[in-house]
């Protein structure tokens, strides 16, 4: 698995595509944060990372499929996915492999984000400054939400050997399950309760929850069952290959 995991490591970074990638995610919420004027921070009056914590699930909505659409996609198209299974790799390693690979992208690609709430807090008039209980949980919950957008993006690179239908697939069901449920709840039928059922099955509702600075067992359990069940789904769907 640790194989696995340093070859999707070094096929991301091997060409400026993955360096890219990164510099765009940055440069977009720094442009989101501190240039534009309806999401600037620094003209809000608060010491706050709430539009930050707002706006990054949706950038990764489309970093994060373009990140995994190669996964298993190169390989069925390249012809290497037969190889592999000559190799004393269980289907379960090879899937975790993959998965803990573009996870760890992602998780270098938040790194440089830390600088964020430290310039925030510096800047802050007050002596308070801002909220890092809520801050923390913020970030706890938006590794969380990678982990699962990840786990869908490895899914549909499992159906395809175009990768270009693997991003396209990946992003279009990571923004069903984000704010799909959401807009359901909406629904003037659903207003006498059940909307907030339908709710709670989808992803914004248990990432807004943790970003409260309150790491709930339920959202844990939600989050990583999330992630199990795509897993679980694209080991099933190799096996058929």
């Amino acid at each position: 698995m640790w194989s696995v995991c340093k070859k999707e490591f070094r096929q991301f970074f091997s060409s400026l595509t993955g360096y890219i990638a990164i510099v765009v995610f940055l440069l977009l919420n720094g442009l989101f944060l501190f240039v534009f004027p309806d999401t600037n921070i620094l003209d809000f009056g608060f010491a706050t990372l709430d539009k930050f914590f707002e706006l990054a699930p949706w950038i990764l909505l489309l970093l994060i499929p373009a990140i995994t659409m190669r996964s298993f996609a190169d390989e069925f198209k390249g012809g290497t996915f037969e190889i592999l299974q000559t190799k004393p790799l269980s289907r379960w390693q090879l899937v975790s492999g993959k998965y803990f690979g573009a996870l760890g992208v992602v998780i270098i690609a938040l790194i440089p984000t830390i600088i964020y709430p430290i310039s925030v807090q510096q800047l802050a008039a007050t002596g308070g400054g801002i909220d890092m209980g809520g801050t923390i949980g913020s970030y706890i919950g938006l590794v969380l939400l990678a982990g699962v957008f990840v786990a869908i993006g490895i899914a549909c690179s499992s159906f395809t050997n175009n990768a270009v239908v693997a991003f396209i697939a990946g992003a279009f069901l990571c923004f069903v399950l984000y704010s799909g449920f959401n807009a359901i709840s909406r629904i003037p039928a659903l207003q006498a309760g059940a909307d907030y059922y339908v709710e709670m099955l989808g992803i914004d509702f248990h990432y807004r929850s943790v970003s409260r600075g309150v790491v709930d067992s339920r959202d844990l359990i939600y989050f990583l069952s999330i992630i199990l069940f795509f897993l679980i789904f694209t080991n099933r769907n190799l096996l058929k290959r």
